[in-house]
């Protein structure tokens, strides 16, 4: 494809560059003439689009009670320690609308009809059709990212969304533009998704009978052509109901609406007509909890939308793996953490139900073990001694050196990779996840148990009927009896925030969910050690430093600075 290097400055005005007073060279711009008449260059503006999408790797969980970052320089342990202010703030969201601006020039040459995407005239339609659906999608979920960090009461009171754009600005256009309230926004990207589903198939597909009403009228040699299963990599309708379910949720949740307007019904109405579609509680892949372990795994059905599989790399595995093993041990899951893994009987991690402080990891939940490595684990074909020990395995245990809490991280990882001592390593392909299907279980279960309950049925899905099948799977003993003890809607939203805690770890929720939940962001990091005779708890490893007014993330100061109808949120 063209190299596409335009003299946008639409993007410095959204990111607070300033731009300088010279001209780039001509040889290096393509303007939007020839960008208008050319296929491939225009479909570049769209692909700008698929640019910063929000995958599992941010190790955002270092800012939460789940995680310490062992790096000083992390953004994310920067903010966590105090240093979080409108002037700095690693989980800012505002360049998000440079991909936004990016789809609008597009839609402008989409309904301009100047390009021509085939010869035939019919295809050359669905090509308009199909790229028009990804670009007012992509429109409406890099929208979201802005809203769900930067919404927020603001500094009148009133609950305040983001700016939202629909048209290209030229750089000499008017951006001072005010933020609609919350909901607004909300249902401006909610509109957004719905005008994207009347354009956009289901499923990207060769099968005929997968072809959506409004494609029945074109020939479905010409429809394969435009939407077969070459771009199922792309944008599609499942993917866009799927993000309408998060939407619903986020909008629903506590620090926003708090469940007013119905948008828990919509989150799980959305939520169960995909679910559905795979067959319910009986679709949940077996292979979802190690879904990152192989190439088999990143392409199993646990995936609903995902990148392409990259090449073989082991960036992740050298940060994350423990010293003893040649990584840098960057990320150490906190006690906290381990201790919201029940035990295997599904019951909570306490004496009275077997926990034995000084044989911590018997009996566990299997997920534990598979998430994080503990002291005395084999990983990497290692022992990991992160408690009192000699030999190499001392590296995994000096808090200054390596681990802070007495855990490393394993989630996310893939096992075969090898690190060798000369520098060189053998590394494996990782793919970028964006959604995936035990995410939306675990919309479901807690939208559906906030209108009506454990056992309030949604097309036919139930929060405990889902909840049990993503226990079952972990390898929670069954019967399930401590669910079965789960009677009121306030036990189960705790076991469903627990379960989404565990099962989506470091995939860069709790950050957001706690926000979203308006829970304390202060809790400290706590590490577990075993000193030679004894394990013992290490209260405050590392303790977080939020203003009580950080539930609601700070617009960037430049753009208040810059933007007289910007309102900041409260106490920034």
């Amino acid at each position: 494809m063209k190299k596409i290097i335009k003299y946008m400055l639409i993007m410095s005005v959204f990111t607070g560059i300033i731009s300088c007073d010279f001209e780039p060279i001509d040889e290096n711009r393509l303007d939007f003439d020839y960008i208008s008449s050319d296929p491939e260059s225009a479909e570049g503006l769209l692909l700008q689009g698929y640019t910063g999408l929000v995958n599992q790797y941010s190790f955002s969980e270092g800012a939460t009670d789940d995680a310490v970052n062992n790096r000083l320089s992390n953004g994310y342990k920067r903010m966590a320690l105090g240093e979080l202010s409108a002037q700095y703030n690693p989980a800012s969201r505002w360049n998000t609308f440079e991909r936004v601006f990016y789809v609008n020039r597009f839609l402008e040459i989409i309904d301009a009809g100047e390009i021509q995407w085939n010869r035939d005239e019919a295809i050359n339609e669905l090509f308009n059709l199909r790229m028009k659906g990804e670009a007012i999608a992509l429109r409406a979920l890099h929208h979201f990212y802005a809203l769900q960090a930067h919404a927020g009461s603001g500094t009148s009171g009133n609950l305040l969304g983001i700016p939202y754009f629909r048209e290209f600005i030229e750089s000499d256009g008017d951006f001072n533009t005010p933020r609609l309230s919350f909901e607004e926004s909300v249902m401006a990207i909610m509109d957004d998704f719905d005008e994207a589903l009347t354009l956009l198939p289901t499923d990207y597909s060769e099968n005929e009978g997968d072809v959506d009403p409004w494609y029945a009228d074109y020939d479905f040699d010409d429809y394969k052509v435009v939407n077969g299963g070459q771009y199922n990599l792309r944008i599609s309708g499942r993917i866009v109901k799927a993000l309408k379910a998060r939407l619903a949720l986020f909008a629903a949740s506590p620090s926003f609406l708090n469940g007013q307007n119905g948008y828990y019904d919509l989150a799980a109405q959305y939520a169960s007509e995909v679910l559905n579609s795979i067959g319910g509680v009986s679709g949940l892949d077996p292979n979802g909890l190690e879904f990152y372990i192989s190439d088999n795994n990143i392409l199993s059905n646990e995936m609903l939308w995902r990148s392409s599989i990259g090449n073989s790399s082991s960036t992740y595995e050298e940060r994350m793996f423990p010293p003893s093993i040649n990584g840098k041990g960057e990320v150490n899951p906190t006690h906290n953490l381990v201790m919201a893994f029940p035990m295997e009987s599904g019951f909570p991690a306490t004496e009275a139900n077997g926990f034995d402080p000084q044989n911590p990891y018997a009996n566990r939940d299997p997920r534990l073990e598979k998430y994080i490595v503990l002291n005395g684990s084999t990983f990497g074909g290692s022992s990991i001694n992160t408690g009192q020990g000699g030999g190499i395995d001392r590296l995994d245990s000096i808090p200054q050196f390596s681990t802070t809490t007495g855990y490393y991280l394993k989630k996310l990882l893939r096992p075969d990779v090898s690190i060798n001592n000369n520098g060189t390593t053998t590394g494996k392909r990782h793919a970028n996840v964006y959604f995936r299907y035990t995410e939306l279980f675990l919309i479901f279960a807690e939208a559906a148990n906030e209108v009506g309950g454990p056992d309030h049925q949604v097309n036919g899905l139930s929060p405990r009927a889902v909840i049990a099948a993503i226990r079952q799977r972990a390898g929670i003993a069954q019967p399930d009896n401590y669910l079965v003890t789960i009677n009121d809607q306030d036990a189960m939203r705790d076991l469903i925030r627990n379960e989404r805690r565990l099962e989506l770890s470091f995939e860069g929720h709790r950050f957001w969910d706690l926000r979203r939940w308006g829970l304390s962001l202060n809790e400290s990091a706590h590490g577990y050690y075993f000193n030679g005779d004894n394990y013992e708890e290490r209260p405050s490893v590392e303790t977080r430093n939020y203003q009580p007014f950080a539930t609601y993330l700070p617009i960037p100061n430049s753009e208040i600075l810059k933007f007289s109808q910007l309102e900041q949120n409260m106490g920034w």
